[in-house]
């Protein structure tokens, strides 16, 4: 076991973690614009682009934080409106939460940091997810992040590693309102912990004061306190004026004695202050940037919006409030007082468990290994694993009360702190493995090498499949409902180039199916006379391909329509009509959802421009 673990040196574990970054960040811009956008993405995308257009943005819980709107605006003004481009943020930040592990370094051993960025970077559901533009992978990555950096501090005392930690959590509430559940996940693990630790201390004979006072520090301040006295009793009068220059120059902890004695000086009291002052950074920290990213916008220069504060100074008061108590109100109305989570519970936890019974099996099978080989151990349990584990069963029970769909990217929140202990369980495998090495047991190398092999071999075919070959098949437990199950994909480029050749009308939707009966909505809406998010994605892909999209309902105002355009959308149910209405056009269907929602497009393929023929310059809207 030994040998095991003396193998992974800092440096090689370090190195390995960044090797694995690197293939989890290759892993995720792989095809990145292969599957077509799921009605989530084309919503949320459709938005982002008419913020691009009009300059105006405000909160709306429905759709979440404004963390897309504002980063993927920029993206896709260098990139363009793309279903990669889309998708790139979160598998950047996906990719890069391996290296996470490196904020865990002090509390795991160089093997389970490796395994802990092996299971972060080939796990399918996280696989599948951060190539995905839906909040829950990005706010659980930061939250994830944030909670090693809070440990990293734990750990040195560093105060940059609580603002930094903050920061996380801060962008965490820009992405989506379940971030706070993350901040009661973690005060429960720390409850589970204490208990853990209290019960260990009461075997040992340890009274609970004595524990908490470690737990607080008081017992290395109260020797720093007895050391100072002693020194103080002592006197100093043998020492030189060098001495004590070489002494007040040198770095100091903040339970260094020098702190202690010149408590009353200027550096005294600085340090003393320290702690306030961190804390009011960051708050301060914490409030600009959720005011950066949840204050209002507006094109004109009269409303209410960030930028026209920065020019009108009375305008800052509204724009804070609205960004934050506004922002409030707002999440309270629809996810606290609606109806949006109002379901059964049973059904929702059996859809969750179903869902990691699929594509993380292996890391919940490991992650209970890694809890009970910690829980007894011979050496004191280690809270960090002990208490992820505890956030990971709290996820698992507690997102099938909070979650308004059955959604399987909801089990990214329980995967994150799972993968810790499962991290653990693997790694001890490992070191058995190498035991049995070092001791020539053939046999238990063949069993840890089997072990290894296998939990390999089914997490990698499991991503494979379902990440890259199958990634909107309805057998695909990964596969939220409201993904379009067929490629659409070579249908919506004929479309686009249409779009850019043709005068007029470019796409027609017909039918009850997905025309509105009285257009009412906003002209934010557009195409304004569809039931839009019946026809979600496809909103998304005529708003990035300026497609023109005229409707009818009915026959006759089929037939009073003056021009034919070059396709035509209808329910696939309308497809014998259609035909004899525009011979000549080809037939192509594919379902907007994974089982339903069959969509025909009726394409003059003639009309189609040829390569290189960008037709008549026209203006749009």
């Amino acid at each position: 076991m030994a040998a095991g673990v003396r193998n992974w040196t800092p440096r090689r574990a370090s190195l390995a973690v960044a090797a694995v970054a690197l293939l989890a960040l290759a892993a995720r811009l792989l095809l990145l614009g292969d599957r077509v956008a799921h009605w989530d993405e084309a919503r949320v995308g459709y938005w982002i682009l008419d913020y691009a257009r009009t300059g105006s943005y405000e909160y709306r819980p429905i759709i979440h934080g404004p963390f897309y709107h504002h980063v993927n605006a920029v993206v896709f003004s260098v990139l363009g409106p793309t279903d990669a481009a889309m998708r790139l943020v979160p598998a950047v930040v996906g990719g890069l939460l391996p290296l996470s592990a490196l904020l865990l370094r002090e509390r795991l051993r160089g093997g389970e940091q490796v395994a802990l960025a092996l299971f972060l970077a080939a796990n399918p559901v996280l696989l599948y997810y951060t190539r995905f533009m839906r909040g829950d992978p990005l706010v659980g990555a930061f939250m994830f992040v944030a909670f090693g950096l809070f440990v990293r501090y734990l750990d040195t005392r560093a105060y940059r590693y609580v603002l930094a930690g903050v920061a996380f959590v801060a962008l965490g509430f820009t992405v989506k309102e379940n971030a706070p559940v993350y901040l009661l996940c973690w005060v429960g693990a720390a409850a589970v912990v204490a208990y853990f630790e209290l019960f260990a201390a009461a075997r040992r004979g340890e009274s609970v004061s004595g524990v908490v006072e470690r737990w607080l520090g008081l017992d290395r301040r109260r020797a720093v306190w007895r050391a100072a006295l002693d020194r103080a009793r002592a006197g100093d009068d043998q020492r030189t004026d060098d001495d004590r220059r070489t002494d007040d120059d040198a770095p100091r902890s903040n339970d260094d004695p020098r702190t202690i004695e010149d408590g009353g000086s200027p550096r005294g009291a600085r340090r003393a202050l320290a702690p306030l002052a961190v804390a009011a950074a960051a708050v301060a920290e914490f409030l600009a940037i959720v005011v950066f990213f949840y204050a209002p916008r507006s094109g004109d220069p009269d409303e209410l919006g960030l930028g026209n504060a920065l020019g009108d100074p009375a305008m800052w008061g509204p724009v804070v409030e609205a960004a934050t108590l506004g922002s409030w109100r707002s999440f309270v109305e629809i996810w606290i007082d609606g109806s949006a989570t109002e379901h059964g519970y049973l059904p929702y936890l059996g859809d969750y468990l179903l869902t990691l019974a699929f594509g993380a099996a292996m890391l919940c099978l490991f992650a209970v290994v890694g809890f009970l080989a910690e829980s007894f151990a011979e050496e004191r349990p280690r809270g960090l694993v002990l208490g992820t584990f505890a956030w990971g069963v709290a996820s698992v029970l507690g997102y099938p009360v909070i979650t308004d769909i059955k959604a399987p990217w909801a089990t990214v929140h329980a995967v994150l702190p799972l993968a810790v202990p499962a991290a653990v369980g693997v790694a001890l495998v490992y070191r058995w493995g190498r035991a049995a090495f070092a001791s020539n047991d053939r046999l238990g190398v063949g069993v840890a090498a089997t072990v290894l092999l296998l939990v390999s071999a089914q997490v990698g075919a499991m991503g494979a499949t379902a990440v890259y070959l199958h990634p909107q098949s309805p057998e695909n437990e990964l596969v939220q409902y409201a993904q379009p199950a067929a490629d659409l994909h070579p249908t919506l480029a004929d479309v686009e180039r249409a779009a850019a050749t043709t005068e007029g009308t470019d796409v027609l939707v017909y039918g009850e199916r997905y025309v509105d009966e009285h257009p009412s909505r906003s002209s934010a809406y557009r195409p304004a006379c569809v039931k839009w998010f019946e026809l979600l994605p496809l909103p998304w892909y005529f708003e990035r391909g300026d497609v023109a999209v005229s409707c009818a309902r009915t026959p006759a105002e089929l037939d009073a329509m003056a021009e034919r355009p070059p396709v035509v959308v209808a329910d696939a149910g309308e497809r014998t009509e259609l035909r004899a209405r525009f011979p000549g056009y080809e037939a192509r269907t594919g379902k907007l959802r994974t089982t339903d929602s069959e969509v025909l497009f009726l394409v003059d393929t003639s009309r189609l421009p040829r390569e290189g023929d960008r037709g008549p310059e026209r203006r749009r809207r």
